[in-house]
């Protein structure tokens, strides 16, 4: 890998637009045989980041000209009236898409929730089947952010087949589906988690290093091959002014930002690793708007797939 080019910022909001702006012609193309797509939002309770996401979700979702939904449950709605509710939402022909964000309340299971809602219209990819066909290289509604990934990946042009992929973090939601898309793209990968043992050891071997563990600059400089790829999925904000002199000192920009708001928001790179990269995705600004556009996507691909209609791979 050449280690003497400049870094390249991967610009998620620029890959994003693309992605929706095929989606918005896909839409054209499904009003012109008198097919409505739409997404349905369930948000429960009262939680500030949620409120923002969802609104982008919402938003996005009309602004493509799908059908848009929002049901919000009070938190103190039982996991068994979110599962009736779900069954609803199921029935309804035109719903193509149900997403339950996230976090939930503490007594809701998330699982029988995620169990719940019919694989087919299971535009998060959580549900077991999607995540088995999936696994066994037969993929139907893939999980937004890892395939955003990819996404970004192929449309910059970066190579995935031989290279060596490292993913820190285990979740369903990102790690676990991100690694198995890289293997599906050829790439040999490791897993890495809270209890690996020498987890700057395997960083150091990585041509494409993906940090999706949530917590603010795990990953250092000494932790970074020169000229690797770096996939921040981190979203973490920084209050205190010791972390922000030890992450940003010198940036002008946050340090403004960081006055007047309190906070900051990073990853899960320390953003000095990003000087030894080849490519990486600044925080925010990079995987975030694509998990956005590829909840759009997989709405369209759900409803094709529903209606036997062909669907791109």
């Amino acid at each position: 890998m050449d280690t003497t080019t400049v870094p390249q910022i991967l610009d998620g909001n620029a890959i994003a637009a693309e992605i929706k702006t095929e989606v918005a012609a896909d839409i054209e193309r499904l009003h012109a045989q008198g097919i409505r797509s739409g997404l349905t939002v369930v948000m429960v309770g009262n939680h500030a980041a949620s409120e923002i996401y969802v609104r982008n979700k919402v938003k996005t979702s009309a602004e493509l000209g799908m059908n848009s939904e929002l049901v919000t449950p009070p938190a103190t709605v039982t996991t068994g009236e979110l599962q009736a509710l779900v069954s609803r939402l199921n029935v309804r022909d035109d719903v193509d898409g149900i997403l339950i964000q996230t976090p939930l309340p503490a007594h809701v299971d998330k699982k029988l929730l995620d169990q719940a809602v019919a694989p087919e219209k299971d535009v998060d990819g959580f549900h077991p089947i999607n995540v088995g066909l999936l696994q066994s290289g037969h993929p139907r509604l893939l999980p937004c952010t890892p395939a955003g990934i990819i996404e970004m990946l192929r449309r910059t042009g970066i190579s995935i087949a031989g290279k060596h992929a490292v993913v820190v973090g285990r979740s369903d939601i990102v790690g676990k589906p991100m690694a198995m898309l890289l293997l599906h793209e050829n790439a040999t990968v490791t897993i890495c988690h809270s209890k690996t043992k020498d987890l700057e050891g395997f960083c150091r071997t990585a041509d494409i290093l993906v940090a999706a563990i949530g917590k603010a600059g795990i990953i250092t400089p000494q932790m970074v091959r020169p000229g690797a790829v770096l996939i921040d999925v981190g979203m973490n904000r920084i209050t205190s002014q010791e972390d922000f002199a030890r992450f940003f000192a010198g940036d002008a920009k946050r340090e403004a930002a960081f006055k007047k708001n309190g906070s900051v928001l990073m990853g899960d790179f320390d953003p000095h690793a990003f000087a030894l990269a080849s490519y990486y995705t600044p925080v925010p600004g990079g995987v975030g708007p694509l998990t956005i556009a590829m909840l759009m996507a997989n709405t369209v691909r759900a409803a094709r797939l529903r209606r036997g209609l062909p669907v791109s791979k």
